[in-house]
């Protein structure tokens, strides 16, 4: 769930990729995502703008027939600044003209499948990752922290409608207390629609929701995001875009984003 919404502090793909099922054993997908959101707001530095993310990748690797092994990031992100407000760490923030720019923090995480779906039961697996602290201070588009997150998701078929939901807990660091943290309930659901034999119409909404007493501490506030959009998949490669849309107060706003999949067969297992 660390993946969620990162037009609220750092987007995902197209859609939120995240299923019980694992990938198989020996397979690879890579895959490259580009979003764009509008009135994406940072409340560390005060920065107020809109964000473009280019060549968001996504590693997946199967390690067994039940475990996935995660990896995901990017280059470059760069905000065109339509506002400074007045924020905590506003002074640390170098850039001075229109814009800023910085790399997309990198999420390594493992997904367990403990339960296999079958006719009477969903699927349950177990998901646990952490975000490194990539993005810095000074191009204020970065808290600067690592968190953790644990989650459980299960995945449902019936058809073709496959529903999906997830549910769990994320440890994020606070910016302006490294010794402190906010632990923050996550959620997701997802549904999946055949249309026909290549093509998907996917709906998604996820985030994570702060439930300490008063005002969250300043970078843990609640965010989320929901996705509507479509997926054509042809043989072992998935395009996919849709329309991201910010669910609380903080923002953010209007999105769309892109991203292509291709998954091949990397190893055998003995």
């Amino acid at each position: 769930m660390l993946l969620v919404a990162r037009l609220a502090a750092a987007q995902e793909g197209p859609v939120n990729r995240q299923d019980p099922e694992p990938i198989g054993a020996g397979l690879i997908r890579v895959g490259v995502a580009t979003t764009y959101g509008r009135d994406v707001f940072y409340p560390l530095s005060g920065l107020e703008g809109n964000l473009l993310q280019l060549a968001v990748a996504e590693f997946e690797v199967g390690l067994s027939p039940i475990a996935d092994f995660e990896l995901s990031g990017g280059p470059y992100n760069r905000l065109s600044i339509t506002d400074r407000r007045s924020a905590p760490l506003a002074s640390l923030v170098t850039a001075t003209g229109a814009s800023t720019h910085a790399v997309e923090d990198i999420v390594i995480g493992t997904k367990i499948r403990l339960v296999p779906e079958d006719a009477g039961r969903p699927a349950v697996a177990f998901r646990f990752a952490v975000r490194l602290p990539n993005a810095k201070h000074p191009s204020g588009l970065g808290q600067d922290t690592t968190d953790f997150s644990a989650a459980l998701l299960t995945g449902k078929t019936w058809g073709p409608l496959r529903a999906v939901g997830t549910g769990g807990v994320m440890i994020m660091s606070e910016p302006l207390n490294a010794s402190k943290q906010n632990d923050v309930l996550t959620y997701g659901g997802s549904v999946r629609v055949a249309m026909s034999h290549h093509t998907d119409a996917l709906g998604e909404i996820s985030g994570w929701w702060s439930v300490r007493h008063g005002i969250p501490p300043v970078g843990t506030e609640s965010r989320g995001i929901a996705t509507i959009g479509g997926r054509y998949t042809h043989g072992p490669v998935q395009l996919d875009a849709g329309a991201m849309f910010g669910v609380t107060s903080i923002g953010p706003g209007a999105g769309v984003t892109v991203g292509v999949r291709y998954t091949f067969r990397a190893f055998s297992l003995p």
